[in-house]
């Protein structure tokens, strides 16, 4: 991909929109602009860089806060004019402190997160973490765990206790992140056969 592949002309101030998303949650983060220099030093480097409208000049996201945009990925719109870009935040991207500068929910793509955080429990497999000690267990008790959790999920549905349903289902949940793991599967292997069988 290279800049000239864009019609950056096409736009008023002859920039390139630039919607970030992060690449685990797929939670939106903010929009910025490119210049074929930030363009290309976001490849370059790895690290998201926007041109500055108001200060007229190249910015790495994160220069000052700390709070780099790890490229991970890069797609243009239909009408190349736009470009999405896919990156693993360091911390909070707004500069109110906030994950995101649009106000959707905060636990947005939580499940995504979650499954980075599980991940992580995994390869470090750290002294005092209930995850990690599932997978010093094995395969069978965390098979034997998402089993007891989705009997009380049953359970709690059949009570009609909404409550108590969405706290077990959330049990069911973790555990079934745990268990895809430890199979060294993913939400988007799921997400991936689901879709097949939707066609």
């Amino acid at each position: 991909m290279e800049y000239s592949d864009f019609n950056v002309e096409k736009n008023s101030d002859g920039l390139l929109p630039a919607v970030i998303q992060d690449s685990r949650t797929l939670k939106v983060l903010m929009v910025g602009y490119m210049n074929r220099e930030a363009f290309e030093r976001t490849l370059s480097t790895g690290l998201v860089t926007f041109w500055s409208r108001s200060r007229k000049k190249l910015w790495t996201k994160g220069e000052t806060s700390g709070n780099f945009l790890h490229l991970v990925s890069a797609y243009p719109d239909c009408d190349a004019d736009t470009l999405l870009v896919k990156a693993v935040p360091d911390g909070p991207v707004c500069h109110r402190g906030t994950v995101s500068c649009f106000d959707t929910p905060e636990n947005e793509g939580f499940i995504r997160e979650l499954e980075e955080v599980i991940k992580d429990r995994h390869a470090k497999m750290p002294d005092g973490s209930y995850t990690a000690s599932l997978f010093r267990q094995g395969v069978k008790r965390c098979s034997q765990k998402v089993g007891e959790e989705a009997v009380e999920t049953v359970v709690e549905a059949v009570a009609g206790d909404r409550d108590r349903f969405i706290y077990e289902a959330s049990d069911l949940v973790y555990h079934l992140l745990v268990l895809l793991e430890q199979q060294r599967c993913s939400l988007a292997d799921i997400e991936t056969e689901l879709a097949g069988r939707h066609k």
